[in-house]
């Protein structure tokens, strides 16, 4: 088992190994006493996982709850978040109980802004199921759910008590969810390691689960040490995400956040390039190893997807849902731009200089 120590305003460990989603009340009551903890988790990794980590906690001494929604972006909305807050009122919980996110992304988010929120703040702890909640969401504190106008507009910075993350729950993954952490492991290369990247290059993921996992979340550590509450150097773990969320925006969420990443990468890296702002040649060494992974190049669908899911979206309307996004202030966009793969660099530009990113990264 791997352990990483994040030092942010709450200090907490990444535990990250075989067999961890069976001894979640055993590690979390060597730092908690005996409580209510209460398992927030979709129907889908419940049904794998939640009567092993309710037994877990039970045998540790922990009371337990539950709150199991319908899997999905759609779901990390106010009318979820807001049973949610509901039920934990129900079950009488205190701030001196614990939220437990069991799943991917979406369970994260929502149950940590639910654990945010709620009587001001009470501890969560992540126990991510997914390959791409355990390399990014999991880790750093961001918390949110989404509105109509876009993703993740409500939201709080809440770091969790602990993070426990199973690399067997990976086994369950579905090829596609598998593709959407791979998507952003290679954004992570891309942004700070070119040696992460050569390495998922050149051996599949899949085969090096637990190298891979602690070095993401080793980067993201440092980075999140850096600027916990998102107002500089953080922003570089946003590569790809401002074409990423308006994709997923204007698709209605049927793209999911790594693909849309994925296609986010491609489009803002041929943008870098032909405006002179990256290394000649680093566009192709991202575009050969996305579509060695069958992702997305943000002009065409991944294998298993409709065309028309990726393809068709415009430079206009990409640009008009990327005015939404959060990381938009006044009438500035801050983008994070490879200049090489391994060396990222924040970009401030005019939000009407945007779409001329978008033309130059190949959307019409």
């Amino acid at each position: 088992m791997k352990v990483i120590s994040v030092k942010t305003s709450t200090e907490y460990n990444v535990y990250i190994g075989s067999g961890l989603a069976g001894r979640v009340g055993e590690m979390l009551a060597e730092t908690t006493s005996p409580c209510t903890a209460f398992v927030i988790s979709d129907e889908n990794v419940f049904r794998l996982y939640g009567e092993r980590v309710l037994a877990s906690l039970a045998n540790a001494g922990f009371r337990t709850g539950t709150f199991v929604f319908e899997p999905g972006e759609q779901s990390k909305n106010i009318e979820t978040y807001g049973k949610i807050v509901e039920k934990m009122a129900r079950e009488k919980l205190t701030r001196s109980d614990v939220v437990i996110a069991l799943g991917g992304g979406v369970t994260g988010d929502i149950s940590g802004f639910a654990a945010a929120t709620f009587l001001r703040g009470i501890k969560y702890v992540q126990v991510p199921t997914t390959l791409l909640a355990a390399v990014d969401s999991s880790v750093g504190g961001k918390t949110a759910i989404d509105l109509n106008a876009g993703k993740n507009l409500l939201g709080a910075f809440w770091q969790p008590a602990a993070v426990f993350c199973d690399t067997d729950t990976f086994s369950t993954l579905p090829e596609a969810e598998y593709l959407n952490g791979c998507a952003e492991i290679i954004k992570y290369g891309m942004l700070g390691s070119e040696e992460l990247f050569e390495s998922v290059a050149a051996l599949p993921v899949s085969l090096h689960y637990d190298a891979v996992v602690a070095k993401c979340v080793d980067m993201k550590r440092e980075i999140v040490e850096n600027d916990e509450f998102d107002r500089g150097g953080r922003m570089v773990l946003n590569l790809g995400h401002t074409v990423g969320h308006a994709i997923e925006n204007k698709s209605g969420y049927m793209v999911p956040h790594g693909m849309a990443v994925a296609a986010g990468m491609c489009v803002i890296t041929r943008a870098a390039e032909n405006l002179a702002f990256a290394e000649k040649g680093t566009a192709e060494r991202l575009l050969r190893v996305i579509r060695e992974y069958g992702l997305p190049d943000g002009t065409s669908a991944p294998a298993g997807f409709p065309e028309e899911e990726l393809a068709g979206f415009s430079a206009e309307s990409l640009f008009e849902a990327a005015m939404n996004d959060k990381k938009a202030s006044g009438s500035k966009l801050t983008l994070a731009v490879p200049k090489r793969v391994g060396e990222c660099a924040l970009l401030t530009i005019e939000k009407s200089e945007f779409i001329d990113w978008l033309r130059a990264g190949g959307l019409k």
